[in-house]
């Protein structure tokens, strides 16, 4: 989780505290992780699917 937040400041440049819901995919694209501040505690939500893979949109202009 502190990895995660640290990764929002540093990559992103963004404030992992603000409320936003930050989204992760693994390579496989059989798990994603949502990272969110909720003004008490950082709350990190993991799911798997057994026979999926979660479907991203394609990346346009960069």
């Amino acid at each position: 989780m502190d990895g995660l937040a640290l990764a929002v400041q540093e990559m992103f440049g963004l404030d992992p505290f603000c409320g936003a819901v930050f989204v992760f995919r693994s390579k496989r694209a059989d798990r994603i992780k949502l990272l969110v501040w909720d003004q008490t505690g950082m709350v990190l939500v993991h799911k798997r699917l057994e026979d999926a893979r979660f479907v991203w949109p394609q990346v346009q202009g960069g």
